[in-house]
Formats: structure tokens, sequence, C-alpha cells
């Protein structure tokens, strides 16, 4: 079977002003050289409009952190995945561990929530942990690996410990979905930065990362793709 084709997302999480269109604006330049690898920026919804305009006929796509599993209703606050597409996102995070942590965000939660991505025609990127790689999985989507204690602190597991866990999620998915899960594209996320992308993203059934502050910098974030060259 081909290999997936790479994909690296960059999760912005709550940072960014409408200054920050200089970066985004630096990463749709650099993006064209970037063939061999899909390229995804994920920003605060308050940036999705002003961003889709930017990306638009580029090779970069946008994605959003998260959504309400409703498609509308009384959620104050709450942003709809219907809504996420109508501003211009083709994807959506669910599960992050800080959404877990924060939120206490539970495996059911982050299922209705990738439910919710599919019924409104989002790609889901489900975040997983090392104990939670079973319960969140649902229909048409990208997996993240998050080794919880990597996330923010700078450290980052063994390629070793990457291909173990990055193995079994690919098992995971291939006695869940079958053939379509062998396809299926497992990301790293985990302190990725441009002096590691070569390594993480040359381990066995590592097909792209998501990407954290290192997203942030058209330079870093364009390395890291870099590496599918």
């Amino acid at each position: 079977m081909t290999p997936p084709r790479p994909f690296v997302a960059g999760n912005w999480k709550m940072n960014g002003l409408r200054s920050s269109a200089a970066e985004i604006i630096r990463i749709v330049q650099g993006a064209g050289a970037l063939t061999a690898v899909d390229l995804m920026v994920c920003p605060p919804a308050t940036l999705l409009g002003l961003f889709a305009t930017i990306v638009e006929g580029s090779a970069v796509r946008l994605g959003a952190q998260d959504c309400h599993t409703e498609s509308h209703g009384a959620f104050t606050g709450d942003v709809s995945a219907e809504m996420l597409k109508d501003a211009g996102a083709s994807a959506v995070i669910v599960g992050h561990s800080e959404r877990r942590t924060y939120h206490k965000e539970t495996d059911a939660d982050v299922r209705a929530k990738a439910l919710a991505a599919r019924r409104a025609g989002l790609c889901a990127i489900v975040c997983v942990g090392e104990i939670r790689a079973d319960g969140a999985m649902a229909g048409n989507l990208v997996v993240a690996y998050e080794p919880v204690w990597a996330i923010g602190s700078g450290l980052t597991p063994t390629p070793t410990d990457v291909a173990e866990m990055h193995g079994s999620i690919r098992r995971l998915l291939r006695l869940r979905f079958a053939d379509e899960g062998a396809g299926m594209r497992i990301l790293y996320g985990g302190s990725v930065k441009p002096s590691n992308a070569k390594e993480l993203l040359g381990v066995a059934d590592v097909d792209g990362a998501l990407v954290g502050g290192a997203s942030l910098k058209a330079d870093e974030f364009l390395a890291i793709a870099g590496v599918y060259r």
C-alpha cells in the first residue's frame, strides 16, 4: 500500500492577533516549494475569516482548534463545526491534551466532537495520549499522538518511544477500520521543532506532525515541513 501523504499542521493555540497575518502570508509564500507535504494552520477562531482570505488559492489549508458537538443552539461562547467550515476551516482539532486537562473532556466528549466534525464535512484531527488511543476513534480522521508530558515542555520522547506508540496506534486503526486504517495519517505532536523534526518525522508510522509553538513563526514551521522534500 502507498504510504499516506505527509501532513504538517500548526496549532497556534491561544495566540495570534490580526497583526499575525504577516506570519501566515510568509507561510503561504513558502508553501509553494513544499510539494511533497500537506500544510495546515489552525489559528484561534477569531482569525479564521481573515486567514481564509489570505490562504485562498494557496497550498495552505485552515483548521480550527475545537468545536461544539451540536450544530447550533443556546450555547453561549461555543462554536459549531458547521460555523467553522463556513468561516473557511477544512479540519478541526479535537481532544487536545489541554482540552482534556483544563476542560475535563472525556473520550466520549472527544468522540462526539469528531462525529460533529464529520457531520459538517470537516476532517477531525483527533489527539490521543498513551492511554486514550482507542476511546476517541470515530470515522474519517487524522490521529495525532501526544506524549502528554512533552507538550510545551521542550522535551521529546526517543525515536524508539515514538515508533512504539505510533505502531500501536496503527494496529488499532487497522483493527478498527481494516484497510482504511492502514492509510490513515498519524501525526506526532509534542515539542516538534526544526532541530528534531528530521529525526522524529523519519520514524516508521509517523506521517507528519502537529506543531505547537514552532508553528507561530513561519520560518520554523516551514523548516519542519521542509523535511519532506
